[in-house]
């Protein structure tokens, strides 16, 4: 039998571990730092009551050097503002739709008050739909 259904199941049932955030003063640099040590791709930017405000990637990294800037840039100034979002209580096919329509790596999930939650990414769907693929292939055996 199947663990979840997959494509209905709510994204917020697939977070793992707690979001990497920074707040918009901390410096690209340290967002680097950040990331690299967390082995992510990208840091969530929040209000301090946890409300995302931005969210800073890889490709911001690329943009912010190609462009010149310093690392002690703050994040707030080079962040992606008011980033496209999911609620935990969405579906898996709703964040895939996202993900592919706005050709966007990385995802926040938020609550029913703008706190985040966590963060899925593209690596996490392709993880999911190949355990779910595995899961249904044990299944038709």
């Amino acid at each position: 039998m199947l663990e979840m259904s997959y494509p209905t199941a709510k994204i917020g049932e697939l977070v793992k571990r707690p979001p990497v955030t920074l707040p918009p003063l901390a410096t690209v640099e340290d967002a680097v730092k950040l990331m690299y040590r967390e082995n992510i791709g990208s840091i969530i930017v929040t209000s301090p009551e946890g409300r995302v405000l931005g969210i800073f990637t890889e490709k911001d990294l690329v943009r912010v050097i190609g462009e010149g800037k310093p690392l002690s840039t703050k994040l707030g100034e080079v962040m992606t503002k008011d980033p496209i979002t999911v609620r935990e209580e969405d579906t898996i096919v709703k964040a895939v739709t996202i993900l592919s329509e706005k050709r966007i790596r990385h995802l926040p999930i938020v609550d029913s008050e703008g706190r985040i939650k966590g963060v899925v990414s593209v690596r996490d769907i392709v993880s999911i739909y190949k355990r779910y693929l595995e899961q249904l292939e044990e299944v038709s055996e």
